[in-house]
């Protein structure tokens, strides 16, 4: 599937390579339906699951949800294999910011554009409570307009990761960009950390060299820790000023973002951008339902019209081994089962026509096409009521929801244990649910408890976009 020329998932035609990291490529890809260019990172799940990362991913798939924004690399959907990972991004080629760095300083006009635009980004990011934890040139990307992308959140942290002291404590991301509070390991506040990183992203732009460098890790730490740097002597007393408050290494009396926006050099030919924001969550491309009522593969075809509840970034949660149910449902949830088939709709719609024959359920039709079971019998708490639903991932690989809707829980449970799984299980690839299971149940081994879920403080550039 990674080899040049080949087709993923029937949906995309695989390109040059792009990137390499430890944990998978990326390759630059078409879409076969609309022809757009896109880039798929493409993560080995036994590498992932191997070092304890599981955690890491589910978050960044969480976060990236989060932050639509100009100026941050799109994820369009995210798909899964048996040993893959497919995270579909928007594609941008106009290289990184820190190719153009690593040349020398840039135009302080140009700086200040590019510099605008990933406060507006880390600003955005922090009003939903995303801190990055990881900006440097390195992670962010220019389009072929010359507009910047913030990419790479695979560091990131939510609000929710803080502990009852409001602070996070995880040390991560990349020494010559990390803030003094972040390496002292004493608690720190995401949104300062990364305003700490952007005053080094700045100095960087206009000097075309870092703030804070050393051969001896220890003494750059010290140089962090006190702020000890100088600037070159092209720098306006404006800049001198606006830098010198970012990076303050005192997390307490560091510039804000509502403030350095405020300041005379950041407003210099600022161009507002307006971005509309529909409901907490952005929408992410979704999957459509196949509708499970017909008896021809055809009739059910023709139903994809109606949009389904479940998107792309549900779907991988379904997949073998990758069970991420946490991140997007309660656990205990027990009034519904997924599994995955790779069997056709027509077959699966087929199968689930007997087993209610079988076990005189009553199949309805609803429209907007929802298979829908009744029992023929009042039970405990009314008729038991039963929905199924099927989603296609792939032309080859489907999604079946059941849920109970009406009657007693029960009574459904009994059901589905005694009859309907085993019924099902010549057409069931995985149920949704079983693989975590047994994944905690390792977990709870001693001998098989995995290492820490984040990178320690080291310097992993290059980093997969």
């Amino acid at each position: 599937m990674e080899n040049k020329g080949s087709v993923l998932m029937h949906r995309y035609e695989i390109g040059k390579l792009l990137g390499q990291g430890t944990f998978g490529k990326v390759h630059h890809a078409r879409n076969l339906e609309t022809g757009m260019s896109v880039a798929i990172k493409m993560i080995d799940k036994e590498k992932v699951l191997k070092v304890g990362m599981f955690e890491q991913i589910k978050r960044e798939i969480s976060v990236m949800r989060m932050v639509r924004h100009p100026n941050i690399v799109q994820l369009y959907e995210v798909m899964a294999s048996k040993a893959k990972i497919y995270f579909v991004m928007e594609y941008v080629k106009g290289g990184e910011l820190f190719d153009k760095v690593a040349k020398g300083k840039l135009k302080e006009d140009l700086a200040r554009k590019y510099f605008q635009q990933l406060i507006g980004a880390v600003d955005f990011c922090h009003s939903r409570g995303v801190y990055h934890r990881d900006l440097k040139p390195e992670n962010i990307l220019l389009d072929d307009n010359g507009n910047l992308k913030v990419s790479d959140f695979g560091l990131s942290a939510l609000a929710e990761s803080k502990r009852q002291d409001g602070l996070l404590h995880t040390t991560c991301g990349t020494p010559a960009y990390v803030a003094p509070e972040v390496i002292n390991r004493k608690g720190y506040d995401g949104s300062k950390a990364d305003i700490w990183s952007c005053g080094v992203i700045l100095y960087v732009l206009l000097a075309g060299y870092l703030p804070f460098h050393d051969s001896n890790l220890m003494e750059m730490y010290r140089k962090i820790g006190k702020a000890d740097f100088k600037f070159p002597n092209w720098f306006s007393p404006e800049v001198r000023r606006l830098v010198s408050k970012m990076l303050d290494p005192n997390p307490n009396t560091r510039i804000s973002i509502a403030k350095i926006m405020e300041s005379s050099w950041f407003r210099k030919g600022l161009k507002p951008v307006r971005i509309e924001i529909k409901g907490k969550e952005p929408a992410s491309h979704d999957v459509e339902a196949v509708v499970g009522d017909s008896s021809t593969a055809a009739e059910a075809m023709q139903e994809l019209a109606r949009p389904s509840n479940l998107n792309a970034f549900d779907i991988i949660s379904f997949s073998a081994g990758f069970d991420l149910s946490g991140l997007f449902e309660e656990n205990e949830r027990k009034k519904e089962e997924r599994f995955t088939s790779r069997k056709t709709a027509k077959t699966i719609i087929s199968k689930l026509e007997d087993i209610a024959k079988r076990l005189k359920l009553k199949v309805t039709k609803k429209d907007g096409g929802l298979l829908k079971l009744a029992g023929s019998e009042e039970g405990r708490k009314g008729v038991l009521s039963i929905d199924a639903e099927i989603f296609e991932v792939t032309p080859t690989f489907h999604l079946v929801e059941v849920k109970k809707t009406g009657g007693d829980t029960l009574e459904y449970q009994k059901m589905m244990k005694q009859d309907i799984r085993p019924a099902l299980e010549d057409i069931v690839w995985t149920w949704h649910g079983d693989q975590l299971r047994s994944q905690q149940q390792q977990e709870n081994q001693p001998e098989l408890q995995q290492p820490s879920q984040e990178h320690p403080l080291l310097d992993v550039s290059p980093q997969i976009p």
